[in-house]
């Protein structure tokens, strides 16, 4: 009688788990906009910093590799570390990283303390995503992409806000304002203790699939199969990530320098770009759900290509208009690209996050910081006619194997 009761018991929180999936993945995507918007404000405030601290591009270079290298050597450590071990409150305990970090930031008064908080955020970052991938794909009811990209949207949504906010509110009333933005950390740590929760009821969604039904839904690859097409999709991360840094580190300084907008102008104008970034990414995730990862990785990449090449040669009007289209297609990339690893390497969601997390940080601040040295070596409209070509790089992606077989086209 009592294990008939106790399994009842346990259908009843079951199917409770499942009506709570949407509630998850959009407190899981608000947390992750939280967590974006904070990060975000690192490169929304470096023409204050160049200005007040005296720097030169490449320290400003300097100042992103810190951030995304913290970002990123942690963050496949934490995957593999979690896919063994899950930790349902690392969430909280990032964002607290975050929080320590946003506020020395907002004290720092020496290039020193700019890069020790800077880190401090990072670390918040690679302790964040990893884990806050698995849980989209713990809560996605199978709609990976879905997930992935409710997921990723928040966290984009966060980086367009950024510089929206600094324009606001930093810009006009200076770095120390930058403490407000800790009541948003707050509150992003108490929407995640209140997800650990499900996180902890629902750890047996993780688990691989069946060997029969991975055979159905998937091709078997050879490992040597699996290592190529990962390297692959490394290389096409290599190529997105090099070029958003251009964008992210340094659009406002290439307005400001070829066009001559007010830092303001400039920050409203990256506002632009970054939402477009928002809602591409959105958009990738159930598009590959639907048409396969695939075709969504080559369209996102290589398509970008025409409007990158653009890009240099045309006035601040188009320069808008460009980085629209540009915003919406490279960004649609990510997500399929993430979800594609993972069927590709069924039962290691958090390593292939941590992986790809972090390769992605990592090359966005070794990408800054090499365009902040040829900026200063050269000019910072130069930067962007090199950029112009590295979404050609998405050529490979017509290498990649197909691990959907026939579920994507039904």
């Amino acid at each position: 009688m009592e294990t008939t009761m106790e399994q009842e018991q346990s259908a009843i929180a079951q199917r409770v788990a499942e009506k709570t999936v949407f509630s998850v993945l959009i407190a899981l995507s608000f947390s992750h906009l939280v967590n974006d918007t904070i990060q975000s404000l690192i490169p929304a405030i470096y023409p204050l910093v160049k200005d007040s601290l005296h720097l030169n591009f490449t320290q400003v270079g300097l100042i992103t590799l810190t951030y995304q290298m913290s970002a990123s050597i942690l963050q496949p450590l934490v995957g593999l570390y979690t896919d063994k071990k899950p930790q349902a409150y690392s969430l909280s305990i990032g964002m607290g990283f975050t929080l320590l970090g946003l506020i020395c930031l907002a004290v720092s008064h020496t290039f020193a303390l700019v890069l020790a908080s800077v880190a401090l955020v990072g670390v918040g970052s690679a302790i964040f995503h990893p884990e806050a991938s698995r849980l989209a794909y713990m809560a996605s009811g199978g709609k990976h992409g879905m997930a992935q990209s409710l997921f990723q949207v928040g966290g984009n949504a966060g980086s367009s806000l950024g510089p929206l906010l600094a324009a606001l509110i930093i810009v006009p009333l200076g770095q120390f304002h930058i403490i407000w933005f800790s009541l948003a950390a707050l509150l992003a740590i108490a929407v995640m203790l209140n997800i650990s929760k499900w996180y902890k009821q629902n750890t047996h969604r993780i688990k691989p699939k069946k060997s029969v039904q991975h055979l159905e839904n998937h091709p078997q690859l050879s490992t040597i199969k699996v290592a190529i097409a990962i390297s692959i999709l490394l290389v096409l991360i290599f190529s997105k990530y090099f070029y958003m840094a251009s964008l992210t580190s340094y659009y406002t300084f290439y307005l400001i320098d070829k066009f001559h907008v007010s830092v303001q102008s400039a920050q409203m104008y990256l506002f632009i770009f970054l939402f477009a970034v928002a809602a591409g990414t959105f958009i990738g995730g159930p598009v590959g759900d639907r048409i396969g990862r695939k075709y969504v990785i080559w369209i996102s990449i290589l398509g970008v290509a025409p409007f990158t090449l653009l890009l240099p040669h045309v006035n601040l009007f188009w320069t808008a208009v460009l980085s629209v289209f540009i915003g919406v297609i490279l960004s649609s990339a990510f997500s399929a690209i993430l979800v594609y690893a993972q069927e590709l390497m069924p039962g290691k969601v958090g390593m292939i996050a941590g992986l790809f997390f972090g390769l992605a940080f990592g090359m966005a601040g070794i990408g800054s910081a090499l365009l902040g040295k040829l900026a200063d070596m050269t000019s910072i409209n130069y930067v962007y006619q090199v950029c112009a070509y590295l979404p050609l790089i998405g050529l490979f992606a017509c290498f990649l194997p197909n691990v959907e077989g026939n579920k994507a086209r039904k």
